[in-house]
């Protein structure tokens, strides 16, 4: 991992797609090897229902995830995980016990608005 010293170029923060989008299924993943959580996040046209799987179970449940928008890097190769397949990461923070904190806008927008 990259320390806060070492700096990259802006061109390859660009190269990230980072985009918003809005949860509209969530289910429990009981197969992933550390507790985790399916996604299918809503990112508008034209990206779509993305899936993505998430260990987030310390401070979210399925039924209340529906709605909640998250921001998400979209363009990374998809990654099967067990029998699921993640196409985007959903980002979160860790809080101080080190469990994730999700990523949302602070106020509602449209669904694939680009972080820059």
């Amino acid at each position: 991992m990259r320390g806060m010293a070492d700096p990259i170029p802006y061109e390859a923060f660009e190269a990230v797609d980072i985009r918003a989008g809005t949860i509209v299924d969530a289910q429990p993943f009981p197969e992933a090897r550390k507790p985790a959580i399916k996604l299918w996040i809503d990112f508008g046209a034209p990206i779509g229902v993305k899936t993505s799987s998430a260990q987030i179970t310390a401070h979210y449940s399925p039924d209340r995830l529906i709605g909640r928008q998250v921001m998400a890097v979209v363009n990374f190769a998809p990654r099967k995980i067990g029998p699921f397949v993640s196409e985007v990461l959903t980002l979160g923070v860790p809080d101080e016990n080190g469990a994730v904190v999700l990523l949302k806008p602070d106020l509602k927008v449209p669904d694939g608005g680009r972080m820059y």
